[in-house]
Parts: C-alpha cells; structure tokens; sequence
C-alpha cells in the first residue's frame, strides 16, 4: 500500500506510473459523476480489462476533492478476509491498538471527508461487504470505489461496467483507425520497444486486426506490443494469428474475452524459455513481490542454474510478465494478479511441494534474523524490510499453518514478528497468527512459551488484560519449571506492563526493575532496552528521577549501537522524564528531534506522544493558542492510534492539566476554535508547526 494523498500505503501515484495512461474517458466521466452523488461505486469487469489502472486514474483526479484525501488499499496481496480490517486500518496508517479493529476503523471514519479504494475485492467479496456496509453506516462522509470481478451487493451501490477498450474496423481511414483507444494503446506500449514506431497508412490495418484479435484487452495488448522487440508487425501478427486458432486448454465454457485473455498468457508463456516459465511459476509464490536476492535464494536450482535469475527475470520484465519497482533499496519485481494465477497454475505438483519447502525456510530465517528489537544499525532498515516483506511473510504463516508438521514454524515465525508488529502497530494481526499458532501446537515446548508471553503482551497494549493473563501464567509456569533465564524477563516484564494497565505502579516498577536485572543476568541487551524504555515512560509520574536515569542509560546505549529506531524512542521517554522534573529546555529538545525522526518514518504511535508533550511545554511556556492547536493534531493521531492521552498512565495527568489551564487563558470558544483547527489539518503541517520547522 503507496501513498495516492498523505498517509495512504499502497500503490504508486498514478500520475508517476512507469507507463501512461490510455483512453477511458467515458469512464472517467461517468465515475467523477456518480461519486459526486453517490457514496458506493464498484467498478467491475473481467481480469486483465484495466479496473485498476481506471481507480487509480479516478483517485488521482479527485485528490483535491476530499478534505481528508484519497485512500488506495490494495487487497491482492491479502489472502485471507479474517485480515481485511487490520489491513484497511494499517493502509490508512491506523494502528490497532484496540481489540475491536473494525470499531477502531469506522469511529475514526466517522468524521472523515475521503475517498477509500478497495481494489480487488472479489476474492474477499463477502467480507468487503460486511466491511463497506459498516463504514457505509458509520461513516456518512466517505466515499468508497471498489474494484471487483463481481459486485459487492451493498445497499446503494452503484456499478460501473468496465468494457474492453474500443477498436476499429480495419476497413477504415488510418487517422480514424488511430484514435481508437485499442489502438492508440498498442501503439504507445509498441513505442517503448520500438521507438519511433506509430501507427500509419502502411500498418493501421495489421494494427487494428490486431486489436479486433485481442478484442480490445488491455493486458492482451500490452503482452502482444512487447513481441516487437523481436518480431516485425507482420511477424506478430502470423504468431497471434496462428496460435489464437488454437483452443485454450482448460476454456471450453470461459466467457469469450476470458479465452481471448487466457489464450494470450498461453502465447506469452510458450514464448518463454523453459528456465523463465519456471521462473514465472515460482515467483507466483510471492504475493508482495520479489527482489533479485530473494528470487536467486529461493528459485535457484533445479532447472535454474546458478547466476541466471537476473537474465531470466530481464526476460519477464521485458515480456510484461513482471513490473519492475524501484524501493529504498534497489529494485523490485511483481506481477499483476491474474498473471500471477497464471503462473501458480503451471507450477508443478512436485517442483510445488519443494518451493513451497523453500519459501518456508526462507522467511522463517528472514524473520529470525531481521528482529527489530535488536539495537544495530541496521534497525530501521530491518523495520523496512519487514514492511516490504509482510504480504510474503503472511503467506508463508498460512502456509506453515495449512501444512501436517508445520506448526512449530508458525509459532516460531509469529512469536518473532512481536519486535515488527510493536511499532508497527499491527496487534490485531500479531495476535490472529499467534493464536491460530498456539492453537495448532498446544505440546509445552519454548516456542509455545513465547508465543504466549508475545500474545499477552499485545493484548494487554489492546487493554484485553483478561484474555493475557492466563497465557502469561502458562508462560511463566513454563520459564519456571524449565529454569529458561532468557524467556523469564519477557514474561517479568510483560507482568510489570499489566501491574501499570491495572493501576499499580508500584508494583509495576518493581517487576519492570526485576527484569532489567534478569536480562543483564543473561546478557540481553534488546531485552534491556525495552525494560528500560517501559520503565522510564510508565514511572515518569510516580519516580520521574528514577526515570531519567532509566531514559539516559536507554539513550546512551542506542546511540552506542546506532540503532535509530530505540533512539526515536529513548528521547521520547527521557523527554517525558524531563518534563516531569520541571526541565522543559531538556524535554523540548528531546522530543522534538523524536518528532521530526519518528514524522519521517510515519511511527504514528511515538509521533502521536510527542506531539502531545509538545503540547504541555507550549502551555507552560504561555503559548496557549499553540497548545490548543497542538492538542488538536494530536487529538486527530491518538485517534488514528486508537488510544487517548488519559488511557496512559504517563500522560493521563499532564494533558488533563494543559487543556484546564489552555481552556481558562483562552476561553472555551477560542480554544475550541484553536483545537479544531490543529485536528482538520494534516500530519505534516502538524509537525512543521509542533516542532517549530
């Protein structure tokens, strides 16, 4: 999920999308008119017709329609419904700190003015129902464009059939053949391997011949236009013309433009050498895609020699088989869905089973290896690479699931995802993988202990302090009996949060305390890390020079190790710390810079604090119309984080204080006005003006 307006995650902008464009102007007409009056619109048609292209193009002509932007969520990659809402939250950049998600999602829906596209819904169909018939509900100022093979069958909902691309008779004048959008669109893809290629009175009839064989499918075209990298026009059209006599295995009763479509993979893939239909059989295994390092450790061998990935993926690439992508970190490959499905088709039962071994292996150790609780410099890039990864690592947890002996795999996988989902803020999803894990594995063995102490640990940071506390209890019944000194702290530390949850401080001092020591008794640096930052935050109220203490060593020992991500996070707490022994210069500083870092990263949830703190200094420094304004945006994040300033013990006071004493100075029609404004503006100018930039 790229960004369409702020704070979207999805697709790339459309208007900066490697290859333009095509026609649909009827389309696009009749859709900005429907949605101008009505709040439901699915775009349906069959694979490979273009509803994608035709969203995105729609959700860029609206951005400055909707107060609160354009929101693209792409649902392809997510292969089961019970993620649907956790999804649509986290595209939208809500974490689901609560344990109801989907009242998460509509509550902060409610007062929204925006565009949500869902796109590819039908193989969620009826868990998308259920979804937009709430926000629907909930939500009375969003608009909602789906895309779907099938409609979704809400009430109110209007549908746009999106037809094939419009093409001529051959029998017509050249300039009119050209104009039509089948053509106008061969030739454009035709123009990126051929240049200088277009279409005139020597070859608008092949041209059009061409199109009419496609019957105006986009995706059948743009397969066919890269054939002129190698072909001539005429030798394109002898090949398509021979081969689309023959009958598409398997489509006996298919409607005729899904032959027309399924007939054009089977040309494109018996164009292919046997190495790159392998290869495109294997990537299909990859829902979110697939970097050249990936691709070279999971499909080599086996009909794949060693240092060919790179040339056969070039291959796919230049056939259209794979998209390429720039990302942070080089390149990235994928494929669009029905080629994708495509592809699973021809991968064989045998080779399968041995890629799905692989695949398995692989993002088990990635996940292992790639902890972001680990204080290096590689942290952040760590947290990205899991963002990157998560479609994959999804997939990989289902199919540990789905497969006799796996279970072990999936429970390791999902106790080790906590360090992601944390700050990533995905508990909801974090607690489905465990539970359906445990569930599977209920043999005590280390593992499962884990996994039971991370599940508790989410659902207490959920406020479900009665679901956690029995799977703590096993969880220490099992450190306990087995004398396991490195699964201990957690579960300490994990009881010294609750003991915080449940209103005793004292008590959750001293077990945060006791883990501290447990994890240095055993050399645990990342575990030390986060005791100290739990420590420091929840006893800022109550021991705040303890706390210092507690926030300086935390600070000190991520800026040895250069671990970005704890840093944002150590100066929050010292920060708060600061604060609370009246240094406000100190705490400014601090938290600013958190700001500015954990605002570039969009780690809404330490954004969301220091916003607030900023706005404590701003009020005690007299700045009161400032402060109000800060507590909206601020208002506007813990909202998107599905918390609020009073639910944490470390806030709770200090805001409660800061709106009384802002309220009084302004007066409640001045600071409501302030308050509201600083909610109704976006992230970014709330953090310009939060941290003074």
């Amino acid at each position: 999920m790229r960004p369409v307006a702020d704070g979207d995650r999805g697709r790339p902008d459309p208007a900066k999308e490697a290859s333009s464009f095509v026609g649909r102007r009827r389309e696009l007409a009749a859709a900005r008119k429907i949605l101008a009056r009505e709040r439901l619109l699915t775009l349906t048609g069959t694979g490979g017709v273009g509803k994608t292209r035709l969203a995105l193009r729609i959700a860029d002509g609206l951005r400055g329609t909707y107060q609160d932007g354009v929101h693209v969520i792409e649902l392809s990659l997510l292969e089961t419904g019970d993620l649907l809402v956790a999804t649509v939250a986290a595209g939208m950049g809500l974490r689901d700190e609560g344990p109801d998600p989907t009242a998460l999602l509509v509550d902060y829906l409610s007062d929204k003015r925006m565009l949500l596209v869902l796109d590819n819904c039908e193989h969620l169909l009826q868990d998308c129902v259920r979804l937009v018939d709430r926000i629907l509900r909930g939500a009375p100022r969003v608009r909602i464009l789906a895309t779907s093979r099938q409609i979704l069958g809400v009430y109110g909902e209007q549908v746009l059939a999106v037809p094939s691309l419009a093409v001529p008779d051959p029998a017509c004048p050249p300039r009119e053949i050209a104009g039509h959008d089948a053509v106008r669109l061969f030739a454009d893809r035709a123009a990126s391997v051929w240049p200088g290629f277009e279409v005139d009175v020597r070859n608008a009839e092949s041209v059009a011949r061409l199109a009419q064989r496609l019957e105006g499918i986009p995706l059948a075209i743009e397969l066919a236009a890269v054939r002129l990298r190698t072909l001539r026009l005429d030798g394109l059209m002898r090949e398509l013309d021979d081969f689309l006599e023959l009958p598409a295995p398997g489509c006996a009763v298919t409607l005729p433009r899904h032959r027309t479509l399924r007939a054009t993979m089977d040309w494109s893939y018996r164009l292919c050498s046997p190495a790159e239909q392998r290869l495109w059989a294997r990537l299909s295994l990859f829902p979110g895609g697939v970097d050249l390092d990936t691709a070279e450790a999971v499909c080599e061998g086996d009909g794949i020699a060693a240092g060919e990935v790179f040339d056969l993926i070039a291959g796919l690439v230049d056939k259209s088989v794979l998209v390429s992508e720039r990302c942070d970190d080089g390149m990235r490959y994928r494929m669009l869905e029905c080629i994708r499905a495509y592809g699973g088709e021809r991968l064989q039962p045998d080779e399968g089973r041995m890629m799905r071994r692989r695949y398995l292996r692989h993002y088990h150790a990635l996940v292992r290896d790639n902890r972001v609780d680990e204080l290096v410099p590689e942290q952040l890039d760590r947290y990205r690479l899991l963002q990157r990864e998560q479609p994959n690592v999804r997939a990989a947890l289902e199919l540990s699931l789905s497969r006799p002996g796996m279970g072990g795999v999936a429970l390791e996988t999902a106790g080790t995802m906590w360090s992601f989902s944390l700050p990533a803020g995905s508990l909801t999803e974090g607690r489905y993988w465990l539970e359906r894990s445990l569930e599977l594995s209920p043999e005590p063995c280390a593992a499962r202990a884990t996994a039971l102490w991370v599940d508790s640990m989410l659902a207490v940071r959920q406020g479900d302090v009665a679901s956690a506390m029995p799977r703590l209890a096993e969880s220490h019944e099992f450190a306990v009996t087995t004398g396991d000194e490195r699964l201990l702290p957690y579960v300490v530390r994990t009881s010294g949060i609750a003991a915080y949850v449940a209103g005793d401080a004292r008590r959750g001092l001293e077990l945060l305390e006791e883990s501290i020591i447990l994890h240095r008794a055993v050399d645990d640096v990342a575990g030390v890390a986060l005791d100290l930052y739990f420590a420091a935050t929840y006893g800022s109220v109550h021991a705040p020079e303890r706390a210092a203490a507690l926030g300086k060593e935390l600070l000190a020992l991520c800026e040895a190790r250069r671990a970005a991500l704890s840093r944002g996070y150590a100066q929050l707490s010292l920060g708060i710390a600061a604060w609370s022994l009246d240094d406000r210069e100190r705490a400014e500083s601090l938290v600013r810079e958190a700001a500015a870092f954990t605002a570039q990263i969009n780690d809404r949830w330490c954004l969301t604090q220091c916003l607030e703190v900023l706005a404590w200094i701003a009020c005690a420094d007299g700045e009161h119309a400032r402060a109000a304004w800060v507590l909206g945006a601020a208002h506007a994040l813990w909202q998107a984080v599905d918390s609020s300033p009073t639910r944490l013990w470390y806030h709770a006071t200090w805001h409660e204080r800061c709106v009384e004493q802002s309220r009084r100075v302004l007066g409640d029609r001045d600071f409501t006005t302030a308050f509201r404004d600083g909610a109704r503006h976006g992230l970014d100018r709330a953090v310009v003006r939060a941290i003074g930039a």
